[in-house]
Order: structure tokens, then sequence, then C-alpha cells
């Protein structure tokens, strides 16, 4: 800010007024940087604060995304286990069918027994040759 030299016609009183007003802008200007200073010093701990705790956040999400990748293998390792469960669970449904056909078969093969067994016992009977308890 320049300083104009003052007129001819203005009274020493102006002078000074002006020098006050000078001197008063000047020491609002001083105390202003004073203040911002000050503020500049105590957000300088905030900062080295949230420095620490970003460095922090980082190494939780470094560690999530470790998690998430083995979790991602897991579930893929499950995807393949179900998948051959479900091969394994055709196969023995195959082997049951089969059992099942051949329990039919012997089934109708011991009938015929069953029935020769039946008449044996009732001519037996018939003849008394067994004891009644």
């Amino acid at each position: 800010m320049a300083i104009n030299p003052p007129d001819r016609g203005t009274r020493a009183g102006d002078d000074r007024q002006r020098i006050r007003k000078l001197a008063q802008a000047a020491m609002n200007a001083d105390q202003t940087v004073g203040q911002v200073e000050a503020l500049l010093a105590d957000m300088g701990p905030l900062l080295m604060g949230l420095t620490k705790t970003t460095g922090s956040l980082d190494e939780t999400l470094a560690g999530m995304d470790a998690t998430i990748a083995r979790m991602d293998a897991t579930l893929n390792k499950v995807d393949t286990t179900v998948d051959q469960m479900a091969t394994v669970v055709e196969r023995l449904e195959a082997v049951t069918g089969r059992v099942e056909q051949i329990v039919l078969i012997v089934e109708a093969a011991l009938r015929p027994l069953g029935v020769v067994e039946s008449a044996g016992r009732a001519i037996v009977g018939r003849l008394g040759v067994l004891g009644r308890d």
C-alpha cells in the first residue's frame, strides 16, 4: 500500500489520524497472522494423528483384502466339493436302485421256497410229526 504525500492544504491532525489508522491496520494484521500461526500450530498434532489413523486404516483394509481373497478361495473349494458330492450322490442312487432290483429278484426267487415251506409245515402238522408247544 503506497502512502500518498500529504496535500498542502491538509492539516497535521489529518496526518496523525492517517498514521494512527495505518498503525492500527498493521497491528490488526500482525494479530491476525499470530492467530493463523496458532491455528496452524494446533493443527500439526491433529494432522499427525490423522496420518496415523489413515495408516491404520490402510493396514486394516490390506488385512481385509487378504481375508476376502482367502474367503473367495474357500468358497471356490466349497463349490467344487458340492459338485463332487452331487456326483457321489448320483452314483449312490444308482447303486441303491440296483440293490433294490436285486432284492426284488431275490424275493421273487424265494417265493416258491416259501410256498413249499408252508406246504411242508401244513403236511407235517396234519401228520402230527411235530409236537405242539
